[in-house]
């Protein structure tokens, strides 16, 4: 099964770690510390073209990548649903 994120962006589920609400994200001082290693090690992909509204934390073989997009949390929430996953 598969997430789609935006922009002709899927990933796999199996590699979703976590969804962060970037309302609130931000507030957390170990969360900016994730968001600022992933943006220095260039491991994050912008999906948006205003405000990103979410962030989805994938692992793979090769590591982290951090997908900001412009869904919202529960709508991504409904997509995982639809493919079996909630």
């Amino acid at each position: 099964m598969y997430l789609h994120l935006g922009q002709d962006y899927i990933v796999p589920l199996q590699s979703v770690v976590a969804v962060f609400d970037m309302d609130t994200a931000t507030v957390s001082k170990r969360t900016q510390a994730l968001l600022a290693r992933l943006q220095e090690e260039g491991r994050i992909i912008e999906l948006y073209e205003d405000l990103p509204r979410a962030a989805v934390l994938c692992e793979n073989a090769l590591g982290e990548t951090l997908y900001l997009t412009q869904l919202s949390p529960q709508a991504l929430q409904r997509r995982a649903e639809k493919n079996g996953i909630g």
